[in-house]
């Protein structure tokens, strides 16, 4: 089965991070406050990867953050600790996965940040 996931985050004082899943319906939403808009997005992203780690359903990621995709995906570098630790993290769980793409979107096609309100 195709799964599609679209994640969103946002930082700040009233911050927090998702997911919401196309096919079912189902969302995911945890307030964090003090974290940056990045971090945010990375923990929407792992929040998803661990939700899913165990399934063989084909799994697409979808991120409105251009920046964690082509970092996640390796295309561009990471120069924050934090980031780089987040990074770390959720490749050790995408390693799990045997059929997983993680994709970048315009803000207005994200369905998670519409539920979520951001």
């Amino acid at each position: 089965m195709k799964i599609s996931v679209y994640v969103d985050g946002s930082g700040g004082s009233d911050g927090g991070f998702g997911f919401f899943v196309k096919e079912t319906g189902e969302s995911f939403y945890e307030k964090k406050s003090e974290i940056t808009n990045n971090q945010a997005e990375y923990l929407a992203i792992i929040s998803a990867l661990k939700k899913f780690a165990d399934t063989d359903d084909e799994i697409t990621i979808f991120s409105d953050s251009k920046n964690t995709v082509n970092q996640l995906n390796h295309e561009f570098a990471i120069n924050n600790e934090k980031l780089r630790d987040l990074a770390r993290e959720s490749w050790l769980i995408i390693a799990k996965f045997s059929n997983l793409s993680i994709v970048w979107i315009p803000r207005k096609e994200n369905l998670a940040g519409k539920m979520l309100g951001s």
